[in-house]
């Protein structure tokens, strides 16, 4: 589904037919929350937290600009609530420029994986851990770029139009990301 079908479903959604927002849900529910729990680390708080994101789209909907893509003005929603949460929460920051080595909370997603034999289910869900381990270990900024741009596959416009930055500096940290989450698992091998 591209992004004219979602301007269609918007539009039908706005018409009063409940069933289009159905289908964006549907569409946007893995993703958002894929990316939501990756930048948590906790499996209900994701979920609620996904929730939130459709509760609050389906009540601005009269808001969003259709010369802009629906995907871009989700994730920028979901940003937001993200940041909220850890505000909320309290959590600490991170200097971009900070070392490696402080500590890392040891909370990490597990989402099922549907390999073929047990031997390879236990090889994927070993690295899945590790990627996910150093992933918790990356600056929040960093880990919410990097899953974007590689785990969620959103492009770097559609990126720097999230976030509300120039299309360099989002080249720049998604690179940083990737060489930082390289060493991190380097240092596990």
């Amino acid at each position: 589904m591209n992004d004219d079908q979602d301007q269609a479903l918007v539009r039908q959604t706005l018409r009063g037919e409940k069933k289009a927002f159905e289908v964006i849900v549907r569409k946007y529910q893995q993703p958002l929350f894929n990316y939501i729990g990756r930048m948590v680390g906790e499996k209900e708080t994701a979920l609620d937290l996904t929730q939130e994101v459709f509760v609050r789209a389906f009540s601005s909907l009269r808001s969003y600009e259709p010369r802009f893509k629906f995907s871009t003005w989700l994730y920028r929603i979901a940003s937001h609530l993200v940041i909220d949460h850890w505000r909320k929460k309290k959590l600490p920051t991170y200097s971009l420029s900070g070392s490696l080595d402080e500590e890392a909370d040891d909370r990490m997603l597990n989402l099922p994986d549907h390999g073929p034999s047990v031997a390879r289910r236990f090889e994927m869900a070993e690295l899945r851990a590790k990627i996910e381990e150093a992933l918790e270990r990356l600056p929040p900024l960093f880990r919410e770029l990097f899953i974007w741009r590689h785990m969620n596959g959103l492009s770097y416009d559609e990126i720097a139009e999230i976030k509300k930055m120039p299309i360099g500096t989002v080249k720049n940290r998604v690179f940083e990301a990737k060489e930082r989450l390289r060493r991190l698992l380097e240092e596990k091998t």
